[in-house]
């Protein structure tokens, strides 16, 4: 993490309070960000007002640096030491050297700089959101996906498709480290980082070798390198991530990390998988610094978020996020435990596999190949003397009754399940096996949720729709007249999709006294969601319509990612 003065000169001219500074700093460490970034944020500066107190207290003028024509060769300062460094040189004139910089506290950093480079540092201020845009554009040396795709011929790193080819394992490892598979692997890393992708799939068929990232939920096809690199982009990744590039006849996980600079690492959780024409690579893109664990930033309604609030800070009892894989569970635990995260309660997570780490948490990684499973670690917590125990997913009865004890005997569980709504959560567990007076008992709230697309903010225009249509979604024939549909035009803000952005859809039903009493009598799920809709808890397409008439999602994502009444 990046040590600098910036934070004690902002407290000494007054500029923010000590209470301020320790929140940007706590945020700065947990996200793994710079204090210029944490600060934006958290809406205390812009980075324009930023800029301009770093000028006048350090003495230096600032300037825009995109306008400016970068040429990395101007020193012998690597790409990758500006990035460590997060600096670009702009100028050199004799003996003297300019450097663009966000944050020029560091001295150390313009010391080492001025002993590489062999020249007197002298510094400008820039926006770090601009110099990090130009370090990006650096490092794919200038060059994007297209451009090195058309850099490639049939005799870059040429295999041929054959039984003495894939077992030659040798000749993998020395193609997967030529300049052509490195410099394309790295580009497509840092390319699905700049896009915002969540996840990387590199995919052979018979006679293409596909490359998608899914964005903001959706995949889109980038790319498509030659057949002749299959196997050479495959075995470059399994080196990174420290994984067994002599075995292609089973699935392997690994897990690798790029630091994009000295406050920001991406980790990439890679999947191989066996199939009919090679071996398919799937990535999770695992950015802490784009994690969003600001449970009023998530979408819920103001009384949802109350009643969820309200829930997991009580002191015991069960909260179960329940949802299909990808609608956000895991980021709603952690916004859960984040919001009762103090230094006074114990928190103890087991996850398969943990995704991101939080100070002041005890995160477990689940590992059921040596018995470390979900019950096995839920045991070991109990005593472990917790306040909050986190279960990344109830799988079995086992793990359930577990949960479901440890929720009785004065802990908060928060937990996952996959089922399709709120309701049948509570049948769910009880055809697992627990009796329904436990779950009754012992669980406090269930929120069902979605993801869906959000409009783009920058081309959002009115559209006119059919009424027939909003009727059929759902919507009340009053309502018709009482709202504007939205709809993203397209630009190059959103790549022209018209979407920009994923915003949660939420069904959140606290378990009342007449639910009890309907899971107590075996009421099956149907029964349930009655009586949560007679006592206002709104289902995943009234939550979903809410946010149509909010000009958040389309008609067209609200029938996508929610299901009818």
């Amino acid at each position: 993490m990046r040590k600098s003065r910036l934070g004690d000169i902002l407290l000494r001219k007054k500029a923010i309070s000590k209470e301020q500074l320790e929140e940007a700093i706590k945020n700065m460490k947990l996200n793994g960000e710079t204090l210029i970034t944490a600060l934006v944020q958290m809406n205390l500066f812009t980075e324009d007002a930023l800029v301009k107190f770093i000028s006048q207290t350090f003495g230096r003028p600032a300037i825009e640096l995109l306008p400016i024509e970068i040429n990395k060769d101007l020193t012998c300062i690597t790409v990758d030491m500006m990035r460590k460094h997060q600096v670009i040189p702009i100028k050199r004139k004799g003996s003297n050297i300019t450097l663009a910089i966000a944050d020029p506290y560091d001295i150390s950093s313009l010391d080492e700089l001025s002993f590489i480079s062999g020249a007197q540092v002298e510094v400008v201020i820039v926006r770090e959101s601009e110099l990090m845009s130009k370090l990006d554009d650096l490092s794919g040396s200038g060059q994007g996906l297209e451009d090195v795709m058309a850099e490639m011929g049939a005799t870059d790193v040429e295999l041929v498709d054959t039984e003495e080819a894939q077992a030659n394992d040798e000749f993998l490892a020395t193609a997967s480290e030529e300049a052509p598979v490195v410099k394309l692997v790295n580009l497509i890393l840092l390319d699905a980082i700049k896009r915002g992708a969540s996840d990387i799939h590199i995919e052979p068929y018979e006679k293409i070798l596909r490359v998608r990232y899914r964005i903001d939920g959706v995949l889109q096809e980038i790319m498509r390198p030659p057949m002749s690199m299959r196997d050479a982009i495959v075995s470059r990744l399994k080196i990174q991530s420290r994984l067994d590039i002599t075995e292609r006849r089973l699935p392997q996980d690994g897990r690798m990390k790029i630091r994009l600079s000295k406050a920001k690492t991406v980790d990439f959780r890679v999947s191989i998988l066996p199939t009919l024409f090679g071996e398919k690579v799937v990535m999770r893109l695992l950015d802490q610094s784009n994690l969003q664990t600001d449970l009023t930033k998530l979408g819920y309604e103001e009384k949802d978020l109350a009643l969820f609030k309200h829930a997991v800070n009580l002191p015991y009892g069960m909260v179960l996020v329940t949802g299909p894989t990808g609608s956000g569970k895991t980021v709603s635990l952690y916004s859960a435990v984040s919001e009762v995260n103090q230094p006074g309660i114990n928190i103890c997570t087991a996850e398969d596999p943990v995704e991101f780490n939080f100070m002041g948490i005890n995160q477990v990684n689940v590992n059921p190949a040596i018995g470390m499973d979900f019950p096995a670690a839920l045991k070991s917590f109990l005593r472990q003397d917790p306040d909050v125990i986190l279960i990344g997913e109830i799988r079995d009865y086992d793990t359930a009754a577990i949960g479901i004890k440890a929720a009785l005997t004065g802990h908060l569980v928060l937990a996952t399940l996959h089922t399709n709504d709120a309701p049948s959560t509570m049948t769910r567990m009880i055809n697992m096996g627990i009796e329904s007076f436990l779950v009754g008992s012992a669980v406090n709230l269930v929120t069902a949720q979605r993801l869906g697309r959000r409009i783009c903010s920058e081309c959002a225009e009115p559209i006119k729709l059919d009424s027939y249509a909003l009727l059929d979604a759902g919507l009340k024939k009053e309502d018709l007249d009482t709202f504007t549909p939205m709809k993203g035009k397209g630009c190059s803000t959103c790549n022209g999709t018209g979407y920009k952005g994923r915003v949660g859809i939420y069904q959140v039903m606290p378990v009342s006294n007449n639910i009890r009493d309907a899971v107590y009598a075996g009421n099956n799920s149907d029964e349930i969601n009655e009586i949560a809709i007679a006592e206002g808890v709104k289902t995943l397409r009234m939550s979903a319509l809410n946010k149509v008439k909010e000009g958040v999602l389309t008609l067209e994502e609200c029938l996508r990612t929610t299901v009818g009444d």
